[in-house]
């Protein structure tokens, strides 16, 4: 089974119906209940097992709860999806206030920590399993305007890294890295201009939640179980000339 953090649209619902369609039960989880619960029903009507857990994703006890409900449920966590994330400031760095630093490292990077360190402790310790982090592009080299959000993704590759050398080799850790996905989270990037955007990519097209939802379950189906510590770029050819997201 897969547990799923920010969930109930966007990436993390592309990664569910993928690990859905692969013919894994999934817990989804998500700050608001009433768009989890939509994202819940539209998975069961597909016929998954599917459990959806509503909640602050950098809250001990909501991830106390998902942690508790998947093992009561399912007794084991095979997979941990760390998608939730913020982007709290658009501009320079350094006209970024400390608020806006503090939420983006909590989220970005201290979250999916927690998360790790409770999935291992519950389950994957012992028995083995996959985690995979949700980066971003930007992690990855400088974009204007996000370079706050960029540089806490930057950070989470670097303890996705981290992580994989020191979970090795009951648990596999690797990473996602997208540029912009077609979803809410990243319609500041190109709403009213997403032709413009789109054309900036080799690809000519921003990428699907889908398509990295496959990457993800990739990455733990069994079919790159030699691979850990890495991280699959998406970026429709962006990163062959650095400057887009």
């Amino acid at each position: 089974m897969a547990i799923i953090t920010g969930a109930s649209r966007g990436i993390g619902f592309g990664a569910a119906q993928r690990f859905v369609e692969s013919g894994y039960a999934v817990c989804i989880t998500g700050r608001k209940a009433e768009a989890l619960e939509a994202s819940r029903a539209e998975l069961q009507s597909k016929g998954a097992d599917v459990l959806a857990v509503a909640g602050d994703a950098q809250a001990g006890a909501h991830r106390d709860t998902v942690i508790e409900a998947a093992i009561k449920r399912w007794g084991r966590i095979d997979v941990l999806v760390n998608n939730a994330a913020t982007s709290p400031f658009l501009g320079p760095v350094l006209e970024a206030e400390m608020r806006h630093l503090e939420r983006a490292w909590t989220i970005n990077v201290a979250t999916p920590w927690a998360w790790c360190k409770a999935a291992v402790n519950a389950h994957m310790g012992e028995y083995g399993g996959a985690i995979v982090n949700v980066a971003s592009v930007g992690g990855m080299y400088q974009v204007p305007r996000v370079g706050l959000y960029n540089i806490s993704k930057a950070a989470l590759l670097h303890m996705t890294r981290q992580l994989a050398l020191e979970l090795a080799p009951t648990v596999r850790v690797n990473a996602v890295a997208p540029a912009t996905i077609r979803t809410e989270f990243a319609r500041a990037k190109y709403e009213g201009r997403e032709q413009e955007v789109a054309d900036q990519f080799p690809l000519r097209r921003l990428g699907t939640p889908h398509e990295v939802g496959a990457a993800i379950v990739m990455l733990c189906d069994g079919t790159l179980d030699w691979v850990t510590g890495q991280t699959i770029v998406l970026d429709g050819g962006a990163s062959l000339i650095q400057g887009v997201v």
